[in-house]
């Protein structure tokens, strides 16, 4: 041991040792400042002030663990209950957060906490934490029992929408076999039926009293802010709420299983699955971390072992993936795989596990480590471009905070993964087969006492100071190359990023409608070979790139997407135009990719909204026409088996022209910098003639009701729809006020209406679908069975209100035109978000200065402008309603209330009476 100990010593102080480089270089560090408040409350801050915004990130540690027996579902049903009024602002907390132009709004509970979130201006921090700090100190009077009944039923529709979709019942079956009865994961976050309805109005209370007190809460600022500003105001907000009681806390509690369990149930889907389950520890320990790194190797991207051998060599498998669910007090390793038509389950279970195996039995390679490594590095600086919302800076700091005490705790969570080697990855691989234990520490609370405030709740919330923030979108750069192909730039060097997407002008509607998916399919089947390399050799390239290279079809356009780190940006190009230019569709591929179509067919076919957004578009524009395809533009099964390699080869060459092309670039490059690197990898990409589409303007649709049958369904999907104008008419601007009014928000009318007022569904909107041609309009909503025809009439009710005795009111459009401009502040965080806006401009030919504008020509609108829009857009006498759902139970009421003729279609659209 003296021996080995004295050789240890030399290599750690040899050259090569002290060479060693740092496994975090590069990573960026989110500095922060934290405080704690008199009476408990945490406050985290962390500046960061490229955007005049600041994302407010409020994190309660409670979640169903923290629920006793019988009262399940408690945590989820007060995330809802936190959004329906206080005492001081009695109302929806989204009436206040539209009207002050906040962005990446949302709450959400989990097995281990509740947070709630939004990024708002700078002048409207002072209304935001008013009203985050009003549901924390002053909720409980305006909880009543309308309010409990109303969101009761909101939460049940919300459960049974989740367990209406394909595999929905799987979730709770895992929980029930995985975690005894006792262990604080033995229940689903959602809760149970019964519990819900047994909650009284004292137990909803208490359970507030009890968890959610400013000592069991963190409060992350993040963004135009200084940690002094940031300290006063939360102080002056929060500071005068009283503590709550000691919280006990779980510590790690992970439940290994000590033997192999087997289930088999039957559910209404197009495909066989397999899931199979460990209990691991929780999430931020070293040895999750390594487990982590062990299921990227086994899933993530396509050289992955369980994609290559399931999906791409065997062909047995639609889909293969594993990942660790993370948990504060132990987490769950999770491999599932789909069977693809045709192939038994247990071909693909054999198939998982032989694989598994092998992984166990030889471990990664250093290929597969250095991957894995680069993906991660490349995601957390992705993630971390973002202030707010899921993955964003604020929700890091918070997440760490929470669960590991401390807000940096990912530096060590990316040192163990960006360290890591093989042997530390196959030992702990193997150690987490059937191993865990059980632990329970309970330590003293301080003691907190609250400060005194001179916050006046009595006046209601603060306005927004200094009304809409000065936002700048980057000024575009346009430059046509030698071939003719335009590129058009948006500068910004923020992080070290380059966002490429080239827009093709094709799309769905450039399909033959008599044989549809083929723009959908040859899209996909561009990174399967290209330039001579294999699928597996450009997923490898990719990784090494530290980059993605994504193809796809929308309504109108062709895309090729790709993410460059700045000092890759060459050679990310040349791999984003061997696949753009230079695809190989080879053979072997299309077979593969053509059953993974087929099943994806079947897929939409077995799901309620994919049912519905089959068979609208023929509805509504009428067979042949080019906006008559199924709106996932995944096609029909007859044309899928139609399509040889020389139609994708001649699709291709078809529309892909320099000409018929723009080329958006967004990030950290220079128009100088960028187009000798685009001329060199262009040049040989010659311009033609393309064909002309076919989207011309068609009648209004006459009444018509459309039911499909889904047997069993526990709710109800309808779409009603009629024909909307273009998006460039001079009203545009008006009609999306008009929608936002209508629809568009979660305050809209038809929302507040089916959701809030009646309970009848997790949901409801409108939606304006993008499209150069005449675009959809749709009204969409998932309701319980039994109000199926109400719910309709309730529809035909806003459409006819809001033409006739009951326009827009000066109130909502000032509501809807804040919504829309204040929110700008944030819309523009990250490169992704620039890139699309860009896109947008391109894509329907917009000016280059249409958002420099867009603030100024929507403020100017007003309740009459935008009530002349609601004549252009709403035709309640020119509907087609697609209603998916039971129909042993809906469809004589539908009839009874005769709004039109009724059919029952099939899966393809096909009257079947």
């Amino acid at each position: 041991m003296r021996l080995l100990s004295l050789a240890l010593l030399a290599l750690l102080l040899s050259p090569l040792a002290s060479a060693q480089s740092d496994p975090l270089e590069g990573i960026p560090d989110l500095e922060y400042e934290m405080f704690t408040l008199d009476n408990g409350l945490t406050l985290i801050v962390h500046e960061d002030h490229k955007a005049p915004i600041v994302a407010v990130n409020v994190w309660y540690h409670v979640g169903s663990k923290n629920e006793p027996a019988g009262r399940s579902g408690f945590a989820h049903l007060f995330e809802h209950l936190m959004f329906n009024g206080s005492e001081n602002f009695d109302d929806d907390y989204f009436q206040v957060m539209e009207r002050i132009g906040a962005t990446d709004l949302n709450g959400t509970t989990n097995t281990d906490r509740t947070n709630y979130f939004q990024n708002v201006p700078v002048g409207a921090l002072d209304a935001a934490l008013f009203m985050e700090s009003d549901r924390m100190g002053h909720l409980l009077g305006a909880v009543t029992q309308e309010k409990l009944d109303e969101q009761r039923g909101v939460v049940q529709n919300e459960k049974r929408q989740g367990e209406n979709a394909p595999y929905g019942a799987s979730r709770q079956l895992v929980i029930d076999a995985t975690y005894p009865k006792g262990h604080p994961y033995d229940h689903s976050v959602i809760g149970s039926l019964d519990d819900l309805n047994a909650a009284s109005l004292d137990d909803v209370k208490e359970w507030f009293r009890t968890y959610y007190g400013p000592n069991n809460a963190v409060i992350v600022l993040a963004g135009d802010i200084t940690p002094e500003v940031a300290l006063e105001k939360v102080t002056r907000y929060f500071g005068d709420i009283e503590p709550g009681p000691p919280v006990a806390s779980f510590e790690r509690w992970v439940a290994p299983m000590t033997e192999d369990r087997r289930q088999v149930t039957e559910d209404r889907v197009p495909q066989a699955r397999m899931q199979r389950v460990w209990n691991v520890p929780e999430l931020g320990s070293r040895d999750y971390n390594l487990l982590d790194v062990a299921t990227s190797i086994l899933s993530s991207g396509k050289t992955s072992r369980l994609y290559e051998r399931l999906v791409y060599t065997d062909q047995i498998a639609t889909g293969a993936f594993a990942y660790v669910a993370g948990s504060e007090i132990g987490s769950q390793l999770q491999v599932v795989a789909t069977a693809r038509p045709g192939v038994a389950i247990e071909t693909v279970e054999t198939a998982v596990n032989e694989e598994l195996a092998r992984f166990l039995r030889e471990g990664p390679t250093d290929e597969e480590m250095e991957r894995v490594k680069t993906e991660t590095r490349a995601n957390f600086i992705r993630g971390i471009e973002r202030i707010g919302g899921f993955g964003g800076k604020s929700d890091v700091l918070a997440e760490n905070f929470v669960y590991q005490g401390s807000p940096d705790a990912y530096r060590d969570d990316l040192a163990d993964v960006l360290s890591a080697t093989p042997e530390e990855v196959l030992a702990v691989a193997r150690k987490w087969m059937n191993m865990g234990s059980y632990t329970l520490i309970t330590t003293p609370m301080p003691q907190f006492s609250a400060s005194a405030t001179d916050v006046d709740r009595a006046a209601g919330v603060p306005e927004v100071m200094g009304g809409t923030a000065a936002v700048t979108f980057p000024t575009l750069q346009r430059r046509t190359l030698s071939n003719g192909l335009e590129v058009v730039l948006a500068e910004r060097h923020d992080i070290p990023l380059v966002n490429l997407q080239l827009i093709v002008d094709a799309g769905y509607a450039a399909d033959d409608p008599a044989r549809p998916g083929l723009a959908s399919l040859t899209m996909d089947m561009m990174d399967e070979g290209a330039a001579g390399m294999s699928a597996l050799e450009i997923a490898a390239r990719e990784s090494e790139l530290g980059t993605g290279i994504g193809t796809g079809a929308a309504i109108d356009v062709l895309n090729v997407t790709a993410s460059a780190l700045t000092d890759n940006l060459a050679e990310t190009v040349q791999l984003m135009t061997d696949i753009a230019l230079r695809p190989d569709f080879p053979a072997q591929e299309l077979e593969r990719l053509r059953q993974q179509r087929l099943a994806q067919i079947q897929g939409e076919k077995s799901q309620p909204v994919g049912l519905a957004v089959r068979v609208l578009p023929a509805k509504l524009y009428g067979e042949g026409h080019a906006y008559s395809l199924p709106l996932s533009g995944s096609g029909t099964e007859a044309a899928v088996m139609s399509f040889t390699r020389d139609d994708l080869v001649g699709f291709h060459e078809t529309w892909f022209k320099p000409n018929n092309s723009t080329l958006v670039v967004a990030g950290d490059v220079t128009m100088d910098e960028l187009v000798p690197v685009l001329e060199r990898q262009f040049r040989d990409w010659e311009r033609g003639d393309v064909p002309v589409k076919n989207v011309a303007d068609v009648e209004q649709p006459e009444t018509k009701v459309f039911l499909l049958d889904r047997p069993g369904a526990q709710q109800s999907i309808i779409m009603a729809s009629h024909l909307a104008p273009k998006r460039d008419n001079p009203d545009d601007l008006a009609i999306s006020t008009l929608n936002t009014v209508l629809g568009g928000s979660f305050t809209s009318r038809i929302n507040m209406n089916l959701r809030e007022d009646k309970g009848w569904s997790y949901g409801a909107q409108t939606l304006l679908l993008g499209a150069r041609g005449q675009r959809p309009f749709i009204v969409y909503s998932g309701v319980q069975t039994d109000k199926t025809a109400e719910s309709m009439n309730e529809v035909v009710k806003e459409l006819r209100d809001i033409v006739g005795d009951r326009p827009a009111t000066e109130a909502e459009v000032a509501q809807a035109i804040a919504g829309q401009t204040l929110t700008l502040s944030g819309r523009w965080e990250t490169l992704g978000a620039v890139q699309g806006s860009v896109a947008e401009i391109v894509q329907y030919d917009l000016a280059d200065d249409y958002y420099a504008t867009y603030a100024r020509a929507v403020t100017d609108l007003d309740a009459n402008q935008v009530s002349r829009a609601a004549q252009a857009l709403v035709r309640p006498d020119n509907i087609v309603w697609v209603i998916v759902g039971d129909l042993s139970k809906i469809e004589q009421p539908i009839r009874d209330l005769n709004v039109g003729p009724v059919e029952v279609i099939d899966a393809d659209g096909n009257t079947i009476r």
